[in-house]
């Protein structure tokens, strides 16, 4: 069994929205590159950015997407991360909306995921994290 290591990690994500042209909301997942799972754009802080601009880049390297993004966190959600070595990192992502202006036409990780836009609602189907399932249906609410 994987050990875990001792102390908590902090990532920012974004939750990319838009409005379709009949008023209902749609919200953006990508693949993660290792295991292709549904997941929603994050990474690791950077350095000179606050939580909520790392998060808006990472939008922008994973899923090509640009707009105006939240101050405030959404909510968070917790997630193991297998490492490289083996071991297991107990991580915990603060989430900001993103409300997308523009979907760039290239970004730097283009060849390496997938995208959906779909409802929240169904979003929270195709996620594996409890507690981001809940923070993307009360998000649709």
């Amino acid at each position: 069994m994987a050990k875990s290591t001792p102390q908590h990690k902090s990532q920012s994500a974004a939750l990319p929205w838009r409005r379709r042209s009949d008023g209902g909301l749609e919200v953006l997942l990508i693949t993660s590159r290792e295991t292709r799972r549904w997941v929603i754009p994050k990474g690791w802080p950077i350095k000179g950015l606050k939580p909520n601009a790392s998060a808006a880049q990472e939008a922008f390297e994973e899923a090509g997407v640009v707009g105006e993004v939240s101050k405030a966190a959404l909510g968070v959600f917790h997630y193991d991360k297998k490492l490289k070595t083996g071991r297991t990192q107990h991580v915990s992502v603060a989430v900001f909306g993103l409300k997308v202006a523009e979907e760039r036409a290239s970004w730097p990780e283009m060849h390496e995921r997938e995208k959906l836009w779909t409802t929240p609602q169904d979003a929270a189907e195709k996620v594996d994290e409890p507690e981001l399932q809940a923070l993307l249906r009360a998000f649709g609410a």
